[in-house]
């Protein structure tokens, strides 16, 4: 029986014998391309919320004279289309200037990798919630622990730890910025009830409207069952003081203009009480001020004698 030897050859295609390396390299490099903003969706469980106050608004208009200066980050999907990896804040100061193109650089990309970055480039930003950055060092500590195996200088063994001895947390800590416990508790905030956490990230948001919640009492609640949280946050809801609007004096005032609180009159008297009790304090401390720089330049007396006594005990003496 005849044996079939296999070889296997590797030739090179035909578009490999007609280019230059210059040309292949050049295939192999990264470019820039303009690509609609409704082919490009967001990253699944994006941590990071695009909130639409000043610094959106600057954007735009920033976008709206010079365009968008630095290139977003996507990735193809295959089923079509792309993936946005970052760049989420330029892709809406985009959709809001009415651009029809954005510049972005297509890399293929694993769901790890796109991760890391995708939680790298937005780290920088200048303010961050404490709910972005918990669910964000989340996702990137999980792509890093799933990651084992394939990447040694970001993953740790089961029984050896790698780089000296360094867990994944440990080397995200350094990566970020942030102590291990910080990265901790940061953590911990994902197990909190959206609600209680909407006031942990108004401890940086500084909304008065709302209950604000520190990041060390956050994650002790986060221990709690999420029905205990919720029975906790409609005790707190109950509870907080609300501020009650103050009825006007001059509701029902003819020359109250639209607008306004207080009519003319109403007006002028309030301004007129504080002149008043402004000039009345500042001239009671005038006279105290007065007063005290008389009693500590008045000479003490050394008799408590009436001078009336003590001439007419003199004349009487010189008398007999």
């Amino acid at each position: 029986m005849a044996k079939s030897n296999g070889l296997n050859f590797n030739l090179p295609s035909v578009d490999d014998l007609f280019s230059t390396e210059e040309e292949r390299a050049e295939a192999r490099l990264e470019k820039v391309v303009n690509l609609s903003p409704s082919e490009i969706s967001d990253f699944p469980n994006h941590p990071f919320k695009v909130r639409m106050d000043a610094a959106m608004q600057e954007m735009t208009e920033s976008v709206k004279q010079y365009g968008v200066l630095v290139p977003a980050l996507v990735r193809p999907k295959p089923e079509g289309g792309y993936e946005m990896v970052a760049g989420h804040r330029r892709k809406t100061a985009a959709d809001l200037a009415g651009l029809a193109e954005i510049p972005c650089i297509v890399r293929q990309l694993t769901d790890d990798e796109a991760t890391i970055i995708m939680v790298d480039s937005n780290l920088q930003r200048e303010q961050i919630l404490p709910s972005e950055k918990a669910f964000a060092y989340k996702m990137k500590l999980d792509a890093m622990k799933r990651q084992q195996g394939e990447r040694t200088d970001l993953t740790c063994a089961t029984v050896l730890h790698k780089l000296d001895s360094k867990r994944s947390r440990q080397i995200l800590a350094e990566q970020s910025g942030e102590s291990h416990e910080q990265i901790r508790k940061y953590i911990r905030l994902t197990h909190l009830i959206p609600e209680i956490l909407e006031l942990v990230d108004n401890s940086v948001l500084k909304d008065p409207d709302m209950l604000q919640i520190a990041l060390r009492p956050a994650v002790e609640l986060s221990y709690l069952r999420k029905e205990e949280q919720a029975d906790l946050f409609a005790i707190m809801d109950e509870m907080a003081p609300r501020p009650t609007p103050r009825p006007s004096k001059c509701a029902g005032c003819p020359r109250r203009k639209p607008g306004r609180n207080s009519c003319p009159r109403t007006l002028w008297r309030l301004s007129w009480r504080r002149k008043k009790a402004i000039k009345k304090n500042s001239s009671k401390s005038q006279r105290k001020k007065s007063a005290g720089f008389l009693r500590r330049g008045r000479p003490r007396r050394r008799s408590r004698t009436p001078l009336s006594r003590r001439w007419n005990f003199t004349a009487n003496a010189s008398a007999v």
